[in-house]
């Protein structure tokens, strides 16, 4: 049966998607909580509950944050800022390339467009040379 892109995105996707990206790695001890890695820099994890995010109702820490790096200031800027994403940022944040989003609210992104985004978050932090030889066997035909 092929993959459905289309369909909402699940937290099981982020760790497959992550998974499959080339030169990966959990960091160790982290696994109730992944922090994957591709040479020694993390590039997708999930946040322990922080009191720089937090429910506006009740004043409870989410438990659900995940983090994904981003190319730049510029594409965090565009991904926050724009009302159809679940992507949101905390002052903790501010100039870190990085955006966050909780899990329970993966499901209004598609699996497609997870993967597209924890795909580019693995390219800001692999080497060039990986970079390199992941875009060269991706290209569109």
């Amino acid at each position: 049966m092929a993959d459905d892109g289309s369909r909402p995105a699940t937290v099981e996707d982020v760790h497959e998607l992550a998974l499959a990206m080339p030169h990966v790695a959990v960091y160790p001890r982290t696994e109730d909580k992944p922090v994957y890695q591709v040479g020694g820099k993390s590039f997708v994890f999930f946040r322990n509950p922080r009191p720089d995010a937090v429910d506006p109702e009740t004043g409870e820490r989410y438990d659900d944050v995940i983090v994904l790096w981003v190319e730049s200031e510029a594409e965090k800027e565009a991904l926050v800022q724009d009302p159809r994403t679940p992507y949101f940022t905390t002052p903790h944040f501010n100039g870190h390339r990085s955006v966050l989003v909780r899990a329970s609210r993966l499901g209004e992104l598609t699996r497609a467009e997870l993967a597209e985004q924890i795909q580019d978050a693995w390219l800001a932090r692999a080497s060039r040379a990986r970079v390199t030889a992941w875009l060269s066997d991706h290209r569109p035909a």
